[in-house]
Formats: structure tokens, sequence, C-alpha cells
């Protein structure tokens, strides 16, 4: 079997992210609480701006927002395998399911911690 040129590696890289593109926006079009998050996402962002934040609150941002958006991800992904292997109910799939919604909300909560610690005391100075 002959060595993969570097071209071949390369376009195999670009679908990969072709892919991952089009698995967000799968997501995003079939589940309510992504499309949540990105509302939050936009408003979060935009609150940055208006109370122009520092790097390291920039950073704290993104990782909480990322790591919301990744919860959310895999959530989806394991509620989709879970219906397809196991159509009707089964408590190991209730489980699965019930965990990978945990993960989310454990990583929300987080989230909010974070935006409570980087905009609660700007928000409270304009009350």
């Amino acid at each position: 079997m002959a060595e993969p040129t570097n071209d071949s590696l390369l376009r195999r890289r670009i679908a990969s992210f072709g892919h991952a593109f089009r698995g967000v926006v799968s997501a995003l079009r079939s589940e309510v609480h992504l499309r949540f998050h990105a509302l939050a996402t936009v408003i979060v962002i935009g609150l940055g701006f208006y109370f122009d934040i520092s790097g390291l609150e920039w950073a704290l941002v993104a990782l909480a927002v990322g790591t919301v958006w990744s919860a959310e991800l895999v959530n989806t992904a394991v509620e989709a395998v879970v219906d397809l292997v196991s159509p009707d109910y089964h408590p190991l799939a209730g489980k699965a399911k019930d965990v990978a919604a945990g993960a989310v909300l454990v990583a929300a909560f987080a989230a909010l911690a974070v935006g409570l610690l980087v905009f609660g005391p700007r928000v409270w100075a304009l009350v």
C-alpha cells in the first residue's frame, strides 16, 4: 500500500473540518438547548465588548462558553446513539441520556459562575 501524499492528507484534514462543521450546524438545527446557548453566547460576547473585559476575563468566558458548547454537542451525540441502539425504553439508555444531560448542567452552572464573577460586579455598579 502506497504512502498517502501530503496533498491527500491535507484534503482529508480539510474534509474532517467540514464534517465537524456540519455536525455543529445539524445540532443547532435540531436542539433547542443549543440554540439557547448560541443566544447566550452572543449576549455574553456583547457584554464583554460593552464592559471592555480584560484578556484574562475573555479567556475565562471563552473557556466557559466552549465547555458548555462541547458538553451540549456530546450530549446530542450520546442521545442520537442511544436512540439508534435502543429505540425502545431501557433503563440503561435512560441513564446514559440523564448522565450526558447532567454534564451539560454542570458545565452550564460553571459558566454561570464565571459569568457572575466577570459581569456581576459591573452590572451591579450600574444599578
